[in-house]
């Protein structure tokens, strides 16, 4: 019994009270979703001005009350001398199929809520990661499936994208629910970040442990953990608490 109530305040303590401060701290929506904002951000590079190739992966806060614990993510890519960036998304209320290009502005902000910038490459052997992004984009398996938890959904799409392309060594947040979601087939395979290894049961319950994101245990959707590398917590509903990573 004692082990147990041990279990029990490890669960809450790791799990539900990040979720619930997540919670509380995140404001009601202000205005009805088809009038949120989805102005751009200027955190995309101009094509006009920045000729080199770009990758450049975001995450931001779902609209109203699904944004207290979890984000959206979506990619964008621009070739060398490209006058404008491609995004993917995967968006939920507008399919199938699910997969959108240039669904909004290449940064725009996601309903009201300002993007972080998570992954950026630029110049050489960019054009090579593009093509293996465009590759990855075009074998997504759930284009025609969606269910907002514990997946496929957008994050299950990006986290597609970042086991196909290991060298993006893209680290999407405790926060990104969804993102832990694989078919039974693939339950042993990689991490998200294209590295080290997960063990997923459809996404709900499960463990990671790799480089990127360190150790990070799955129940419920809910992704708790540790990173050691750039030491932080990785926290349901809040994401990384502990040294600032900058994007990479």
């Amino acid at each position: 019994m004692r082990f147990k109530r041990l279990v029990l305040f490890a669960v809450a303590v790791l799990f539900f009270a990040p979720l619930a401060v997540s919670m509380a701290m995140h404001p009601p929506a202000e205005v009805p979703w088809y009038a949120a904002s989805r102005a751009p951000t200027g955190l995309a590079p101009d094509p006009a001005l920045v000729r080199e190739p770009v990758v450049q992966v975001y995450a931001a806060r779902a609209f109203g009350w699904r944004g207290g614990f979890a984000v959206h993510t979506w990619i964008i890519v621009k070739r060398g001398g490209a006058d404008a960036f491609a995004r993917y998304d995967v968006v939920g209320w507008s399919g199938p199929p699910y997969v959108h290009v240039n669904y909004a502005a290449p940064d725009a902000e996601w309903y009201s809520s300002r993007p972080e910038l998570l992954a950026e490459r630029r110049g050489e052997g960019v054009e090579a990661l593009i093509d293996q992004i465009e590759a990855a984009v075009g074998t997504y398996p759930f284009a025609d499936a969606y269910r907002t938890w514990p997946g496929p959904n957008s994050n299950t799409f990006v986290a597609h994208i970042g086991r196909s392309v290991p060298a993006l060594g893209l680290d999407l947040p405790a926060s990104a629910i969804g993102k832990d979601y694989v078919p039974l087939s693939a339950a042993v395979g990689r991490a998200p970040s294209g590295t080290g290894i997960q063990v997923s049961l459809f996404g709900a319950l499960g463990l990671i442990v790799a480089p990127e994101e360190g150790l990070e245990i799955n129940v419920l959707g809910l992704s708790a953990g540790i990173d050691l590398a750039r030491p932080a917590l990785r926290l349901p509903g809040i994401g990384r608490v502990g040294i600032a990573e900058p994007p990479r």
